[in-house]
C-alpha cells in the first residue's frame, strides 16, 4: 500500500497520536515513528516520507536525516525561527519539503481568502488576528496565526516582520496604520480557534476557522504527506496540495 511509507517524528505527542489514530480509522498503516531523544536517521532511511510534529530544537537533526536519506519531509512543528526557515530552504535544494503552520484543509482555504481580501481592501482596513488554544500550548502567536498574518501581508505586498504588532499593554497610543495585530488566548482544551478581523469605519469583516479536534490536522497531514512523496526536491505549501 502506498501509504505504508509514512513515518512520524514525534509519535507520542498530541499530533503524532492523532495521525496514528486517523490512519488506523482510515485503514492505513504507519511504517514507524520515533520520539524525543531518538535518532531520526534510521527512520528516514526506511521511510517514504517523514511527518515531523516534534520540536524546534529537533528540527535541524530531522532535516539532516531527511537530506542524508533523500526522504521527503512534512514539517508541522511550530515556533520556528528565521534560522530554522533558512535550514528548511537549504534542505529543499535536496529533498521535497513541505512546512506549514497548519495542515488543516479548511485553514489552507482560509489563508487564501485572507490573502484575497487584503489584496482588495485598502490600508484604511485594519487587520487583527485573534487565536485561542489549549492551556498546554507553549508558543504564541500560534503557527496558524502567523500563517494567516503572512497571508494578509502577502495580500498587501508587505513584510509581516515590518508590520506586526503583538502584546499590547498599558498606554500604547493609537493603533499604527497598516499594522497587522495579534492576540493570543490560552485555556481549556481548545484545539484551535482563529479569526482574522478586517475593520474599517462603520463595517467589519470576520473570517473564522474553528477546529473541533485534532483529527482535521491529522487528516490534512496524511493527505499532504502522500502528495509530497510524489514531488521532486523543492519547498512546497499546503496551497499546492489543494491545487490552489
Amino acid at each position: 500500500m502506498f501509504m505504508t511509507g509514512i513515518a512520524i517524528i514525534g509519535k507520542l505527542g498530541r499530533m503524532g497520536q492523532a495521525i496514528i489514530a486517523e490512519a488506523d480509522a482510515a485503514g492505513l498503516s504507519i511504517a514507524g515513528g520515533i520520539d524525543a531523544g531518538e535518532d531520526p536517521a534510521p527512520l528516514a532511511r526506511d521511510a517514504g516520507v517523514l511527518i515531523d510534529f516534534s520540536s524546534p530544537e529537533a528540527l535541524l537533526a530531522n532535516l539532516g536525516a531527511a537530506v542524508a536519506a533523500g526522504t521527503p519531509i512534512l514539517i508541522g512543528t511550530t515556533g520556528l525561527t528565521e534560522d530554522h526557515h533558512r535550514a528548511i530552504d537549504d534542505a529543499a535544494n535536496h529533498v521535497a519539503v513541505l512546512q506549514t503552520g497548519n495542515t488543516s484543509l479548511g485553514v489552507t482555504l482560509l489563508a487564501r481568502l485572507v490573502r484575497e481580501a487584503t489584496a482588495r481592501l485598502g490600508t484604511d482596513w485594519d487587520i487583527e488576528i485573534v487565536e485561542m488554544h489549549h492551556r498546554m500550548k507553549v508558543d504564541a502567536p500560534s503557527g496558524t496565526a502567523l500563517l494567516l498574518g503572512e497571508a494578509a501581508a502577502q495580500g498587501r505586498n508587505i513584510r509581516l516582520a515590518d508590520h506586526s504588532e503583538r502584546g499590547r499593554d498599558g498606554h500604547t497610543g493609537a493603533r499604527t496604520k497598516g499594522a497587522i495585530g495579534f492576540a493570543s488566548l490560552r485555556g481549556g482544551s481548545v484545539a484551535g480557534d482563529h479569526s482574522v478581523i478586517l475593520a474599517t469605519d462603520d463595517e467589519r469583516i470576520e473570517l473564522t476557522h474553528r477546529a473541533e479536534n485534532r483529527t482535521i490536522f491529522a487528516r490534512g497531514a496524511l493527505k499532504a504527506a502522500t502528495w509530497l512523496m510524489r514531488q521532486p526536491a523543492g519547498r512546497y505549501t499546503m496551497d499546492q496540495v489543494l491545487g490552489l
